[in-house]
């Protein structure tokens, strides 16, 4: 029985990154014997353990052999015959395919080394297309390694052409697809995990609501970059540097402008009303990747929304009530920071505003505070009762929310 460290660990300790996850290998194992030393068995598909002192997971060297389309299509075998080097090549990426024994000497049969100092994601073999999970994985790695500088190896994104034209991201399951972009969301640099889909063809798949947005215009005084799909990723970029590691914050951000693809030709670049007509495409991508109930909720309301964020400071104090209570901050006061901060990132992600002052997001805090400051009791004490309750205080919400200084506009 041999034991080795293998992939994410063994790789990021090569990039001087922190390692989080200890994966391993056991090769020449039964189950048995696993078992016999303590190991808890909890693999459903194949043999995985986790060691009876640390919780880390184990599992039996195995090979893999198609069976159908999509990640379930996989036949598995594992027996204490099966190779290290077998067990690697099943692996996705080179630089995910390095082992190291407990010697601390690596076994790297790909040349993964070679490829994390050239910086390149590249497959470990043409056995690469028989799962579309791995190239979401693959755009996923690359919205977390652009920031080394690490780029998809040609051939692998030829592959990955090839898997979208032969139809296989078609079987991807919805929960797969929200996994993985839900993580991407939260990478140091989300767009790049677009470009990479787009490049292979696959965002228009996949999400076909935001690929539709690339090559829409906008008005170059109010978006310098002029594309809508370049705009996007601006606002991405700028919402994981707000906000790094907010999947929530990243997915509103994804969402935000999804109706400047519907609007009208004829009246471009103009995009009226978008912020309405944003909803429906948003409710079907929601509903197609069966996104958490609260992601598509707020991003509904950044969609709807984000405009007022913009105006905040020309609006009246009612009008800001009113979005206060839409937004349910009062009660919900993160509601709130999230939908300011994907707003701020939707005011800064255009071509050269990154620096712009967003002075609507602190007035609205200070709205929400002076509006939140009002209190039932005092009239209640005052002998009201059922709806007139409610009517004083939003009148005095209003009050207090008029009292809050506007600074100057951004």
């Amino acid at each position: 029985m041999r034991r080795y460290l293998v992939g994410g660990a063994v790789r990021d300790r090569l990039l001087g990154r922190p390692v989080v996850d200890h994966d391993h290998v056991v090769v020449g194992a039964t189950p048995q014997e696993m078992l016999a030393q303590g190991f808890r068995p909890v693999g459903k598909d194949f043999p995985v353990f986790l060691h009876p002192d640390t919780g880390e997971e184990y599992a039996l060297a195995r090979t893999e052999r198609k069976t159908g389309h999509g990640y379930h299509g996989f036949a598995f075998h594992a027996d204490p015959g099966v190779t290290l080097e077998e067990d690697l090549a099943r692996r996705d990426l080179t630089i995910n395919a390095i082992a190291q024994d407990e010697s601390g000497a690596l076994v790297d049969p790909f040349d993964g080394q070679r490829d994390i100092d050239a910086r390149v994601l590249r497959h470990v073999s043409p056995a690469f297309v028989e799962d579309p999970v791995r190239l979401l994985r693959v755009a996923r790695f690359a919205a977390r390694f652009a920031p080394l500088g690490f780029r998809v190896a040609e051939e692998t994104m030829a592959l990955m052409r090839t898997m979208v034209a032969d139809g296989e991201v078609d079987h991807l399951v919805p929960e797969r697809v929200w996994a993985e972009t839900r993580r991407a969301l939260a990478e140091p640099q989300p767009p790049t995990f677009l470009r990479v889909l787009r490049e292979a063809g696959a965002l228009a798949v996949l999400f076909p609501e935001v690929d539709a947005l690339y090559g829409v215009p906008q008005r170059p005084e109010y978006h310098p970059e002029v594309d809508t799909g370049v705009h996007l990723e601006l606002v991405l970029d700028m919402a994981a540097r707000l906000a790094p590691g907010d999947d929530l914050v990243g997915f509103c951000a994804l969402c935000h402008d999804l109706g400047k693809a519907c609007t009208p030709a004829d009246v471009l670049p103009s995009h009226i009303g978008h912020e309405h007509a944003g909803v429906a495409p948003l409710r079907a991508l929601a509903a197609r990747l069966k996104v958490p109930a609260e992601h598509a909720a707020l991003a509904e309301l950044v969609c709807r929304e984000h405009l007022n964020a913009h105006r905040a400071l020309e609006l009246k104090p009612a009008t800001v009530l009113r979005l206060l209570t839409r937004l349910d901050a009062l009660r919900r006061p993160q509601r709130l920071e999230t939908f300011l901060v994907v707003c701020e990132a939707d005011k800064r992600g255009r071509l050269g505003r990154a620096e712009a002052a967003y002075p609507q997001a602190g007035f609205l805090r200070a709205t929400r505070d002076a509006a939140a400051s009002v209190n039932a009791a005092e009239f209640v004490a005052r002998g009201l009762t059922g709806p007139a309750i409610g009517e004083a205080m939003d009148k005095a919400r209003v009050a207090a929310i008029a009292t809050v200084p506007k600074p100057a506009a951004g």
